[in-house]
């Protein structure tokens, strides 16, 4: 079987648990002879072997003329401007993109995309689609794979060239990233491709039942298939030795609404009074971020926390390894990689209620979101009792042992076959 897979992050390109989960199912689905063409909107940082055939959206060559807007993108406001203009070039940078410029364009055109989350996402998304159509039009595929609302557009456009089924996979909601705060043009374009779609993929009950409530989807169209870790890998990587006399505590992720960092910060500043050797660390970027590191300097506690910025790779493995508890007190949490991740770094966990991984670590401690007075608590619990992080770890353990990409490869190639059947039957 081959799959035709569409996603705005993978290896080395990622910025999130979307890579992660993105990565680990492939190389499930490539060792049960599945072939996979991935599709990314650019390559940054150059190219690296990979189990998958990778494609950047931004180096196919769209022939002149083939773009027409009402064509790609009936009944929205679309404004495409085609301009040579880059920002930040000197001069002679820009004299040698123009000669590559004018070269290409003489048959080709190449559409401009960075692969951010950035202010220009949505026409973003619609240059993704359209490169994404070219490539359809001149490669063979049995299944679309398309991941969240970024790639909704290029997949239908994909499965009109072809004739082939789309596989709406879910990893998140508008209403987990904003809450009700939603952009109407974002949900709009996830309730398209749930409307048009073959079948959909969620990643936890916890998103298949928001789906259900918040877009009139039949529960009936959606398979949840959990995601996953390679636990052996993340085993072998290097564990580290943590600092004698002090305890840490680790939030990794985005620091946006939905992961929940002002909670983590109340409950930091609660527990601060009573254990002075305690040491938090906030992992990650995002909009937050200043307003936290404002307020954390406010309540006089900043000298107990480290502020460490995005990290990758073997950074991340370090924090995990030199941490002895990981919250993720997030808001709404589709799913939630990081926990497991901890897990397989001998890290005990605390997870919000309102998260998909909760399905699956039953006897992890959990608590709402907004319980700071809870949260500190269990926090306090973790690091006070010397015995509990080892029960809660053997607990988890057992837990961990049938949520393998294997499995999640199965449940994906099972929706495959029954989507390819319906179309063929159809």
């Amino acid at each position: 079987m081959k799959v035709l897979m569409l996603g705005w992050e993978f290896p080395p390109h990622i910025s999130g648990g979307l890579g992660t989960a993105c990565f680990g199912m492939t190389k499930a689905l490539v060792s049960r002879d599945v072939e996979v063409l991935f599709v990314l909107p650019r390559f940054r940082g150059g190219r690296e072997e990979s189990h998958v055939r990778l494609f950047a959206a931004s180096e196919v060559p769209v022939p002149t003329g083939y773009f027409e807007e009402e064509t790609f993108f009936k009944g929205l406001d679309v404004r495409v401007v085609d301009a040579m203009l880059r920002p930040y070039m000197t001069g002679g940078e820009y004299e040698t993109y123009l000669q590559w410029f004018t070269e290409k364009r003489e048959r080709f055109g190449y559409l401009e995309l960075t692969g951010d989350y950035g202010r220009d996402l949505v026409t973003e998304v619609m240059r993704y689609a359209v490169a994404v159509s070219v490539l359809a039009a001149t490669e063979t595929f049995d299944v679309i794979h398309a991941h969240d609302w970024l790639t909704v557009f290029a997949a239908l456009h994909a499965r009109r060239l072809s004739g082939k089924p789309v596989i709406f996979h879910v990893h998140s909601l508008e209403y987990d990233r904003s809450g009700e705060s939603v952009d109407p043009r974002i949900h709009d374009i996830e309730r398209l491709g749930m409307e048009e779609a073959d079948h959909i993929i969620a990643v936890s009950s916890y998103t298949k039942e928001r789906m259900v409530s918040r877009y009139s989807v039949h529960p009936d169209r959606v398979s949840v298939v959990h995601n996953a870790i390679s636990r052996r890998e993340a085993a072998e990587r290097f564990h580290a030795g943590k600092p004698p006399g002090e305890k840490t505590v680790l939030f990794l992720g985005r620091v946006t609404y939905q992961k929940g960092p002002e909670y983590f910060l109340e409950a930091a500043e609660k527990l601060i009074r009573s254990i002075p050797s305690i040491r938090f660390v906030m992992a990650g970027s995002g909009d937050l971020l200043p307003r936290i590191m404002e307020k954390a300097e406010t309540l006089g506690i900043i000298d107990h926390f480290r502020f460490t910025g995005f990290l990758r790779g073997e950074e991340v493995e370090k924090m995990y390894a030199a941490s002895d508890l990981y919250v993720m007190p997030s808001v709404s949490e589709p799913f939630g990689i990081s926990p497991l991740e901890a897990l397989a770094f001998d890290v005990p966990v605390i997870i919000s209620k309102q998260s998909g991984v909760a399905e699956i670590l039953r006897h992890a401690l959990k608590v709402d979101f907004w319980d700071v007075e809870e949260l500190a608590n269990k926090i306090h619990a973790v690091l006070a009792y010397r015995g509990l992080p080892a029960e809660l770890l053997e607990r988890c353990r057992e837990e961990m042992i049938e949520v393998t990409w294997e499995n999640a490869a199965t449940r994906i190639l099972e929706v495959y076959r029954k989507a390819l059947k319906t179309v063929v039957s159809g």
